[in-house]
This record gives structure tokens, sequence and C-alpha cells, in this order.
């Protein structure tokens, strides 16, 4: 597990884009936290990380953003409004998670039971202004990014 304190937007998006340069495909990122912690700003700086050029904003009106960066497809879910998680399998989400896709799921705990395991699991938790950031290895895959990354705190 590497735990990290971030004191602004731009710190976060510099420890995804960190992240996102030892990524590989077919990964799967669980994003957990209240409203506001941090969650989608650490999306927009994995994905930019990756070299997306231009907007990433959170999906949490169409559930999932699609990003094609090179030969590489991204896909940022965002989960909070599903009511009962069998609505992922009405909505196709087996297709994404096809082990060549990068996959960052916030709001997880909304789709239990309906999606795979993760490779990470990425916490945020407000501490005043600032925000405690934990990454937490679950799989063989998980392991081998975070023990590739360098993270600069």
């Amino acid at each position: 597990m590497i735990e990290l304190y971030s004191t602004s937007d731009i710190q976060t998006e510099s420890f995804a884009a960190n992240l996102a340069s030892v990524t590989e495909k077919g990964t799967v990122i669980h994003l957990q936290g209240d409203l506001g912690a941090g969650k989608t700003t650490f999306s927009r700086g994995f994905i930019n990380g990756l070299g997306h050029q231009g907007a990433v904003k959170s999906p949490t009106y169409n559930i999932v953003q699609p990003y094609q960066i090179d030969q590489l497809s991204v896909y940022h879910f965002d989960l909070y409004r599903l009511s009962d998680p069998e609505e992922l399998e009405v909505l196709g989400f087996r297709d994404y998670f096809d082990g060549e896709s990068i996959c960052l799921l916030e709001w997880p705990e909304k789709g239990d039971g309906c999606l795979p395991d993760p490779d990470l699991c990425i916490a945020f938790e407000y501490d005043g202004n600032d925000r405690n950031i934990s990454f937490q290895a679950v799989s063989e895959v998980g392991h081998t990014i975070l023990n590739k990354v360098h993270i600069k705190t």
C-alpha cells in the first residue's frame, strides 16, 4: 500500500499521471471516496498522463466516458446514479472489461456483484482542504504497477 497526502488538485493530477505511466492494459481501478474527494481530479490526471489532449469531465450523467489514446481504450465510469447494480447488465458493461482496456470506476460499490475485481483500489479522504490518498494493490497486476510507480510527494 502507498499512502500520499495531496495539498492541491495539481498534486493529485501529478500523482495520477505518474501512476498512468506504469499502468498496464487491462487494468481495473476502483476510485472510492465521498463527493468532491478527488476521484474525478485523479481521473483527469490519469487520462491526461496517458496522453489524452482535451477535457476530462465526470461522466455522471452518461455513466461512462470513453477515450481512445493511440491504440489504448480507456473508460472512465461514474456509477453514482445507479440505483441497482443489475442496471450494468442492461447497459452491456461486460464489454468494457475486455482485458485490453483500462477502466477507472468512480463509486464502484454501486456496481457490487456485477463488476470484475479491481487490480487497484484508490481511496480518497478529506483532511481539511487537503486529501489523503491510499493506493492498494488487489491483484498481481496491481502489485506490479505499485512496485513500478515513482510518485513524487
